[in-house]
């Protein structure tokens, strides 16, 4: 049963005496022309858990790079030619936020997950719907919405989040109106939001928080948690504004809930 109690129990909190680079480091890869903010998002969450968030951007494209400089000032923006060189010295990787389904974003992906299966991965929306299933490295965590799940099935509709999870060594959380969670062996269902969840962006910050546990915690713990805690941060939302708020919104708010749960 997962509550406040067990979270507060089992996820990682900075030691007061931690030095830098001790509480995580995340490499974000996603980022396109057309979904620059999605980026923007995963990483203003992370930058708040971890010590060092790197992003790289997946087009060769100067003024995308730039203008992550610009708009992402609580991390490094790297170059594409030295993802290889992060993804060896970072403790995960996100990859698809803001990608945007194409051959070079499939070629990129099947790439960098053939060549690093034994890295901590968290694959969410572009790179997750142009992967060859059969790449999925040992416990990856993949973040579907329904469409997604539909597209990870590859028209086997009879396939539930956790036979797939148990075939492919990983863990699903299926986002929705309750989060399902599974690694093929355990499954939890995580309960709460409200209609201001389902503007564009949130999926993002979800991604970004449980990359950034992911970067200190086991993957399941990591999963589990970071979906508890971005619906409580909605809920805490809706109880001052309703369900006006944004994934800008939702990703400032995270902070202050992990305060609640986890410090008091």
């Amino acid at each position: 049963m997962v509550d406040e109690t067990y979270i507060k129990k089992q996820l990682h909190v900075a030691a007061s005496d931690s030095h830098k680079g001790q509480n995580g480091r995340l490499l974000v890869i996603g980022g396109s022309d057309l979904f620059h903010a999605a980026s923007i998002w995963s990483l203003t969450v992370a930058s708040r858990i971890v010590d060092l968030v790197h992003f790289a951007s997946t087009p060769e494209n100067n003024e995308i790079i730039q203008k992550a400089k610009e708009e992402f000032r609580n991390g490094i923006v790297i170059h594409r030619d030295e993802i290889h060189t992060y993804i060896e010295e970072d403790d995960c990787i996100l990859i698809g936020p803001g990608m945007e389904r194409s051959h070079e974003t499939r070629e990129m992906v099947d790439k960098l997950l053939q060549t690093y299966p034994t890295k901590q991965w968290v694959i969410d929306a572009g790179a997750l719907q142009m992967m060859d299933n059969r790449l999925i490295p040992k416990h990856a965590i993949l973040t579907p919405h329904h469409q997604e799940f539909t597209l990870l099935q590859k028209g086997n509709k009879t396939i539930t989040p956790e036979q797939f999870a148990k075939m492919h060594e990983c863990i699903v959380v299926k986002k929705g109106q309750i989060d399902v969670i599974t690694d093929g062996q355990r499954l939890e269902e995580i309960a709460g939001g409200n209609a201001g969840m389902t503007k564009g962006g949130t999926g993002d910050v979800l991604a970004g928080l449980i990359a950034a546990l992911a970067c200190t915690n086991d993957p399941w713990m990591a999963t589990v948690a970071g979906s508890f805690i971005n619906k409580r941060a909605g809920d805490e939302l809706y109880t001052t504004v309703g369900p006006f708020f944004n994934a800008t919104d939702l990703a400032n708010q995270i902070p202050k809930t992990m305060k609640k749960l986890l410090i008091g």
